[in-house]
């Protein structure tokens, strides 16, 4: 694959870096998005389509992309906008989308505000939570978390953001009751780094979670929106999401192998279900609206 050429677009409020990898085909641009995961977390993914023209990014607030209006926070749909002056600038679309965690939910709220720039969005494991039938129990959860980093720190807060994910089933109130979650536990400092803008604790979790869908946008639009989850998360909260989202539009959702991040490069190697993920993301791409194998 040919090495990623890379561009900054100014957008409102923010100025967003997008890479580019030229493909050898000529079908639709290939976009790999997640939130707040950026461009650094697909390069391996990205490596399996060279017959595709892939481009990924950082969201605003992530990594090479920077905010410029002092927000604290980033809302899906400024991500939303983001991502459509990404498909503008490399072509105007319809481009094909592999969406996951927060850039799900902010690839839907994409397609319902701009219809017609998506083809085809496979919508990985989106952290719904107000689809969610414990929906209140969720977002006090979410609170919870965001909460804990705002007094203790990226440790204390990292440490409850894992245990959430991690959970398995509906959410309660007690979640919030729980005796602290020890952060050496997941091999992160217990000591207040006091850090207070972290890009996913501050800036995108209530935001993303807390996130009311236009479910009739969503029906409406032109684009095939597949909903996925991991065959590795069942009974977690985004793999949860993404079933509340493949209900609400009527659909069955498709089983990608993995769990919710297993394909994504880490700084502890590289990432173990990439081949199988990428082959799956191939299949359904190349299915048509009615076909696509649950």
């Amino acid at each position: 694959m040919t090495a990623p050429q890379t561009h900054t677009l100014e957008t409102a409020g923010a100025v967003v870096t997008y890479d580019v990898r030229p493909g050898t085909g000529d079908g639709p641009p290939l976009l790999l998005v997640g939130s707040p995961m950026g461009a650094s977390g697909f390069a391996s993914l990205a490596s399996h389509f060279p017959d595709r023209t892939v481009v990924t990014y950082d969201p605003r607030g992530a990594e090479r992309s920077r905010r410029t209006d002092g927000a604290a926070t980033s809302t899906p749909e400024e991500h939303a906008d983001d991502l459509s002056r990404v498909a503008e600038a490399v072509g105007g679309g319809p481009v094909d989308v592999l969406a996951s965690s927060g850039g799900a939910v902010n690839a839907l709220v994409w397609v319902a505000r701009h219809p017609g720039q998506v083809r085809t969005l496979v919508a990985h494991e989106p952290p719904a939570s107000r689809l969610l039938p414990d929906r209140e129990a969720a977002l006090a959860a979410c609170r919870h978390v965001h909460d804990t980093y705002r007094r203790s720190g990226a440790g204390a807060g990292m440490a409850e953001f894992i245990r959430l994910v991690v959970h398995q089933g509906p959410l309660t109130e007690d979640f919030g009751r729980q005796p602290a979650a020890d952060p050496a536990a997941f091999g992160l400092p217990a000591e207040d780094d006091g850090s207070r803008d972290d890009v996913l604790l501050a800036q995108n979790l209530m935001t993303c979670n807390a996130h009311e869908h236009d479910v009739p946008a969503l029906r409406a639009a032109p684009t095939r929106i597949v909903p996925a989850v991991g065959e590795g998360s069942a009974g977690q909260l985004a793999h949860r999401g993404g079933l509340a989202v493949a209900a609400a539009l009527g659909v069955e959702p498709v089983v990608f192998p993995g769990d919710h991040g297993s394909f994504l490069d880490s700084p502890y190697g590289p990432p173990a279900d990439v081949a199988a993920f990428a082959a799956r993301l191939r299949e359904v791409l190349a299915a048509d609206r009615d076909t696509v194998p649950a």
